[in-house]
């Protein structure tokens, strides 16, 4: 049988294909001129393409570096610059939930806000890396919410709630964009100029609610309520927070879109949102880009990710 299977592979070499034997049992077939396989280390191998989809002969994996017990980072040489963000992007976002689900952890979260939710990623994500706590989504778009109802239909402590919030009750117009920038703030000149879509908004009705006035309702049932609070609302990040009022200091943590450069207008700056989180008690556990310029490599919003440090279990 060994014979057999050393011929067989043999004669693939034949049809254009490199086979690289790994060991018993185990091989990695590279169709030439599109994929390469290098070896990273002993047990492990990479497979890897440029960023158009085809070999880049002079990308050779790096030496594998340690991260620390369980982890082991193996990178492509001289990657475009173009694969060099995009690269920069994926990490920055798999490192930043697993920050936030640590946290979760050790903070014992037991119910997360997620506002401006569109149809549940950042839920999912949750969920991924492990946090089975109570969910409660806000998304004001209907046909948005309506997507985010069936995403969350089959998990019972996933809560949806049709409405943005801010700092009163009322109805108002929000401007719906395409994707995941609906917002109550117009463009501004430079936001329409990044961002295309922005040419074919529309608007619509929707509720706004404070969130302090929710918030017996959505922690029913919650012996030792622990929140956190996921802001995400496209530049209304400070009204929503403004809702919460006093009952902000029950939350032992928050993240918050934080903008270097502003995308609507009137939305506040990185310094005045960070100002105000850090008057109420927060502190920041990290900051990871959200979106950045391909040409000028300048970042435009970070996630700021913060907790409150005293609500720490075992400090009081």
């Amino acid at each position: 049988m060994a014979t057999l299977r050393r011929r067989l592979l043999r004669l693939l070499t034949k049809f254009n294909v490199n086979v690289h034997d790994l060991g018993p049992g185990a091989v990695v077939l590279e169709r030439r001129g599109d994929y390469r396989v290098s070896r990273s280390d002993k047990r492990s191998w990479a497979v890897t393409r440029d960023a158009a989809g085809s070999a880049d002969p002079s990308a050779t994996v790096g030496e594998p570096v340690p991260l620390g017990p369980g982890a082991t980072l193996s990178v492509a040489r001289d990657l475009s610059p173009a694969s060099e963000l995009a690269l920069h992007k994926k990490a920055q976002e798999y490192l930043g939930a697993r920050h936030i689900a640590s946290l979760l952890r050790h903070y014992r979260v037991n119910c997360v806000f997620d506002v401006g939710a569109n149809i549940g990623q950042y839920g999912q994500q949750l969920r991924a890396h492990g946090y089975r706590g109570r969910i409660v989504s806000f998304e004001p778009v209907a046909a948005v919410a309506e997507k985010l109802r069936q995403v969350t239909e089959d998990d019972p402590d996933w809560w949806v709630r049709p409405f943005a919030l801010g700092r009163e009750d009322r109805t108002d117009s929000i401007n719906v964009v395409h994707g995941s920038m609906s917002s109550m703030l117009g463009p501004t000149e430079f936001g329409n100029t990044r961002y295309k879509r922005f040419r074919r908004t529309r608007t619509q009705e929707i509720i706004l609610r404070r969130l302090d006035g929710l918030l017996d309702e959505t922690l029913a049932g919650i012996a030792d309520p622990r929140p956190y609070l996921k802001l995400d609302t496209q530049g209304f990040d400070l009204e929503a927070y403004a809702g919460a009022g006093e009952r902000i200091r029950e939350f032992v943590g928050m993240q918050s879109e934080v903008a270097l450069m502003r995308i609507y207008e009137g939305m506040p700056r990185m310094d005045e949102a960070i100002r105000t989180y850090e008057a109420d008690g927060f502190e920041i556990t990290g900051m990871y880009p959200v979106t950045r310029e391909e040409s000028t490599g300048r970042v435009l919003e970070f996630d700021c990710v913060m907790v409150r440090a005293d609500s720490l279990p075992g400090q009081a």
